[in-house]
């Protein structure tokens, strides 16, 4: 349930505290994620943000997938390649990506550690966004 307006409080999310989840569908092996801020989570509205990681040497051959709200990724450490409606972007440390609504995108590791990224959904809750994968 999200909070009302008038029950959004501050709040200070240390990311080791939030739960590791990872895909476990065949084919999206190598990221996980931690959920920082999310309405179902914590008292926040309008925005979900969270780190995912993507192993050294990723996924060769990226799940593309779209979702309703927009994303941002601001790339914390590594890097890789971002496709984004066909087109393929470099990233690295210090990278930010605007992900607009129902376009297909996928990230994936080229570098020899693990990239990082921060990602931010303009939505109350990650349990609100519906991936739709290309492969489904």
């Amino acid at each position: 349930m999200i909070a009302p307006m008038s029950d959004l409080k501050p709040v200070v999310i240390h990311e080791q505290s939030c739960p590791l989840e990872r895909w476990t569908e065949p084919g999206r092996e190598g990221v996980s994620w931690r959920t920082l801020i999310s309405a179902d989570r914590t008292a926040s509205a309008a925005l979900t943000m969270g780190v995912a990681t993507i192993a050294p040497g990723g996924s060769k051959s990226p799940v593309l997938h779209r979702h309703a709200p927009p994303e941002l990724y601001y790339i914390l450490a590594g890097e890789g390649v971002v496709a984004i409606d066909g087109a393929e972007h470099a990233i690295k440390a210090g990278s930010v990506v605007f992900i607009p609504p129902d376009v297909e995108h996928a990230a994936w590791n080229t570098g020899d550690t693990e990239m990082r990224l921060l990602y931010v959904f303009a939505a109350d809750s990650f349990a609100d966004i519906e991936y739709h994968f290309v492969s489904e």
